[in-house]
């Protein structure tokens, strides 16, 4: 006997899969492999100018403009890495952009740290305002600012020191303080709280809790700021005259004259240039990537 208070049962098709659709685990690796090979694509781009600068240092003279172009030497030499290091004055270049490009780039950090750690766990009056502020000078362009500064920095007496190159960074520069902000907002509080109830300033929680959990953003930073002071050539160019203050940028530059231009010589100086900036980057690379993917994303 059918129970009447029983509703009938309706009958759902199963739908039928086409040989042709896609599963899951197919569009992921369809994704993976297009994703790769954007990726393999864009090293190769990147690769290529620097394999043509070391191939290039090695040549000589007569073989750069062969065509179709040698990209392996198939006689290769080392005469413009000797020649390069004595013509250029690569040793006193190094000394110039290790110490410009050191010290500046420490005080850039510790100061860039210390506003950072301000704008993200201290509450002040107008502190949204003057971060604000702060990402708007980063819009500025560079070049805006070059005749003013030589103006300054003429009246000051520093033309023809590494002052200029130096001082002004000590003070921290706008995008590291951003990056640090944004770091600095990521940690917990607890940690904040901790340090005052053990009787910690603001100072004492920055330079004995907060800074050591930050080895990741003081890595990044010193190596973006390295390479920026590293690979410098403006800044030097108005601002120094004598060659025995001149960094590598320029005196791989003194390498090409009105009259002739010396490429392999030039490569092989940029070769060596290169050299301290892979070695720096290799080292702190865990660190580097662990920052970027620390940072950014918490406002």
């Amino acid at each position: 006997m059918t129970d009447l208070a029983t509703p009938p049962k309706t009958y759902t098709p199963t739908p039928v899969r086409s040989r042709f659709a896609l599963g899951n685990r197919e569009r992921n690796l369809i994704t993976k492999v297009i994703a790769y090979l954007v990726l393999i694509l864009g090293a190769i781009v990147m690769i290529v100018p620097f394999f043509w600068m070391v191939s290039t240092s090695l040549k000589d003279s007569t073989s750069i403009f062969i065509l179709p172009p040698e990209w392996i030497p198939l006689q290769p030499t080392l005469k413009n890495y000797e020649e390069a290091w004595d013509v250029a004055m690569l040793p006193r270049g190094f000394v110039n952009s290790t110490f410009i490009a050191v010290t500046s780039t420490i005080g850039e950090v510790f100061a860039s740290m210390l506003a950072g750690f301000a704008f993200a766990r201290m509450r002040f009056p107008g502190r949204n305002a003057l971060f604000g502020i702060l990402l708007v000078t980063m819009m500025i362009p560079g070049v805006v600012m070059l005749v003013p500064s030589f103006i300054l920095f003429t009246q000051l007496g520093w033309v023809n020191t590494w002052s200029p190159l130096i001082i002004p960074v000590l003070f921290g520069t706008p995008f590291a303080v951003f990056l640090s902000r944004q770091y600095f907002a990521t940690l917990p509080a607890d940690l904040e709280d901790a340090a005052k109830v053990d009787g910690a300033n603001y100072f004492q929680t920055f330079l004995f809790v907060f800074l050591p959990l930050a080895r990741p953003i003081m890595a990044t930073l010193f190596v973006l700021g390295f390479i920026a002071r590293w690979n410098d050539f403006i800044g030097p160019l108005i601002y120094l005259r004598s060659t025995e203050l001149y960094p590598i940028p320029l005196l791989l530059a003194r390498l090409n004259s009105l009259y002739e231009q010396n490429w392999t010589l030039l490569m092989a100086g940029a070769t060596l240039a290169l050299l301290p900036i892979l070695f720096l980057f290799f080292l702190l690379q865990r660190y580097f990537v662990e920052s970027v993917a620390l940072t950014g994303i918490k406002g």
